[in-house]
Order: C-alpha cells, then structure tokens, then sequence
C-alpha cells in the first residue's frame, strides 16, 4: 500500500474515490500540512498500489486504512474520505471505531442503486455493465478497472440503522449538484447521531476540488470544534 506523508501534528488521513490516487487532494495537501500529519494513501488496485486478488470490497479498504495507522504507530487520526473514500471511511467509524477521531465524509453512499446514485448516473453505469459482464479481463490493469467498476456496482451495503453505531463526529458532506441523491445524503447525515450536514451550492460530485478553500477551511474548523484543537494547530 502506497502512501506519503506530509506535515507535523494531529494525525489526518486522506482517502480518495473510485480510481484516484493521492493527486486527487492536490488541493487540499498543503493546507492541512500546516497544520495536521497528513497520511494520504493510495487505495489497493488505485495509484502506486498494487492488487493482484479476484475481489475488491470496501471492508478490505477499511481494514487497509486502519492496518497503516498501526503501522506507523497511530491510535487514531482525523479522516477525510471522498466519494469511494467517504464509504471506506463510513466503515472504517464502523468497524475500527477506536481508530477515528472525527471524520469528514464527502459524495458517500450506503447501497449502490437509483435510490442513492442520480437516475443517469445509474443508467450509464448499468448500460457498461450489460455490455460488459462476460468479457475476459486478461491484463492486470484491466482486470482492476473491472474490480473498481464492480465495486461500485455492486458495493457498498450498508444499512441505514448500522450508522447508530457510528460515535466520532462526522460532517458529511455533498455538492447541491452531486451525483448522490441529496435525499440519501441527508438519509446519512440523520443516520449517524449527532453528525453535522453540509450541502455546498454550486458543486458537483469534487467538492474538495470545486470549491478547495471553502472545502479546506470548513473541513479544518470541524476537527477543530468538534476534538478541542487549537485554532492553528501545528
């Protein structure tokens, strides 16, 4: 598993979506560097890390995140996760509770149908699926792309009352223009007690990269509330 570290202070890892890599917080790095230890990785079968199993889930990623904060000694550490890292995040609160301060959860569903994704959204994915099923994936790349693409197809299946579960502080977070349903966003936020709801107007899908410096500062003055760090933290 790939990842690069940046920065002095609390600890903060950084999970991107489906077929990123680190670049996908370009915008966002240097910010938080100021101020926290950034961690950002690359997901397995994504970026610099390599993935050579026939199945992808997002409680393997889960798991990852969590097995490279023990690896560098962490207990814990402040979570950012957008799009298929907002899942990976939203499990990991679930199945490594201990290992989330608080976390900030961008474009992340719970199941992975027209009732969470926007109807044309679903419809273009539906439509490479059915002409796609039977192909023979032969090189390692492809057979990746094929792995990412059915991870969300087919992934996540998380059920709304599991969330009750969820104890660390979360922002959970959408674009008024996301490929989410707004519906299933607010489903979420409501889900997890006490979590905080933001809805960015005038973003798509990439609200870290839409709308960065609004993005970095909200995302920062939440840690901040929400676990007593000092404004500034360094």
């Amino acid at each position: 598993m790939y990842y690069e570290e940046y920065g002095k202070g609390a600890p903060l890892l950084l999970i991107h979506g489906n077929g990123g890599s680190i670049s996908s917080f370009r915008k966002n790095i240097a910010f938080f560097a100021a101020r926290y230890h950034v961690i950002a990785t690359d997901s397995r079968a994504q970026g610099k890390s390599e993935d050579h199993s026939d199945s992808l889930s997002f409680e393997m990623m889960a798991d990852d995140e969590a097995a490279l904060l023990s690896h560098l000694h962490l207990d814990s550490a402040y979570v950012v996760g957008w799009s298929d890292g907002g899942i990976i995040a939203l499990k990991m609160a679930l199945r490594h509770p201990a290992k989330v301060k608080a976390m900030a959860v961008s474009g992340a569903n719970l199941w992975p149908d027209s009732s969470a994704i926007k109807q044309e959204e679903w419809r273009r994915s539906k439509a490479y699926y059915d002409t796609s099923f039977k192909k023979k994936w032969g090189r390692i790349n492809d057979r990746n792309e094929w792995k990412l693409f059915m991870l969300d197809w087919s992934q996540p299946n998380i059920s709304a009352d599991s969330l009750a579960n969820i104890k660390c502080p979360s922002l959970i977070i959408a674009g008024d223009n996301d490929l989410i349903v707004e519906d299933h966003t607010k489903l979420i936020a409501v889900g997890i007690p006490n979590a905080t709801l933001w809805i960015l107007k005038n973003s798509g899908h990439g609200t870290l990269l839409e709308h960065p410096d609004e993005f970095n500062r909200r995302v920062d003055e939440f840690f901040r509330n929400s676990s007593g760090l000092p404004a500034g933290n360094k």
